[in-house]
């Protein structure tokens, strides 16, 4: 029980980290639903904008296709598949064509070999299995006491590799984000005064990934903190 006890009360150094990440996820749907309001100037939809800028960087045989749930927007590495929500594909908004730009921007780090893409996409396939297996392992070796120090250096060691994806997801999701904008401009899709407020969406969604970070990073030095309890 005292074990039991001493791990969740140690959930304590979570809370800023737990707060922060609750703000940057209401912040990113308000700044998203509030833009997704704006309609942009050239009246084109999200899977318009995607398709413009994937040819115009010779990626043709990239397919847009609907993504269920909203801001499920993501690109399929696997696949190379861009994959819209029906508020993004069909919307004629800010937001819109500034998600639809972002995840394009994957598709160009794909095609660029872009290094921190490349090293995620590497590893996300253990990543699950070890922000899985970490906890279980810290919670058994805490219970076993001195006998249990094993398991949680085990642990632990798992749970860093989760932090780290978390830590190169950041690179990769900022230079979509600005990579977005470099097209959304370069191909007429948004003015000047545009451009503030597409910002704005992509900055709100970069917030999301800054907060899943500081959550990782700081529940990697609770579990350090119980690994070198006294």
């Amino acid at each position: 029980m005292g074990a039991y006890l001493e791990y969740y009360s140690s959930m304590f150094i979570l809370f800023p980290a737990i707060i922060f990440a609750m703000y940057a996820q209401a912040k990113v749907k308000s700044t998203f639903y509030k833009y997704l309001r704006v309609r942009n100037n050239r009246d084109i939809t999200g899977a318009q904008a995607a398709r413009r800028i994937l040819e115009q960087n010779d990626l043709y045989d990239v397919p847009i296709e609907r993504a269920r749930g909203a801001l499920s927007d993501h690109y399929d590495p696997r696949k190379r598949v861009l994959r819209l929500s029906d508020e993004v594909y069909n919307g004629t908004s800010i937001a819109s064509v500034s998600v639809a730009a972002h995840e394009v921007g994957h598709a160009l780090q794909h095609a660029h070999s872009y290094g921190p893409l490349k090293i995620r996409n590497a590893i996300a396939p253990t990543v699950g299995f070890a922000s899985q297996a970490a906890m279980p392992l810290v919670i058994l070796g805490l219970f076993l006491g001195s006998g249990g120090s094993l398991l949680m250096d085990i642990g632990i060691y798992l749970y860093s590799f989760a932090v780290f994806f978390q830590v190169i997801t950041l690179p990769v999701e900022f230079n979509a984000s600005s990579r977005a904008i470099v097209q959304l401009e370069a191909n007429g899709l948004i003015n000047n005064e545009e451009k503030p407020r597409a910002k704005k969406v992509l900055n709100a969604a970069a917030m999301t990934y800054v907060a899943a970070m500081a959550v990782a990073i700081f529940n990697l030095l609770r579990l350090i903190m119980l690994r070198d309890r006294d």
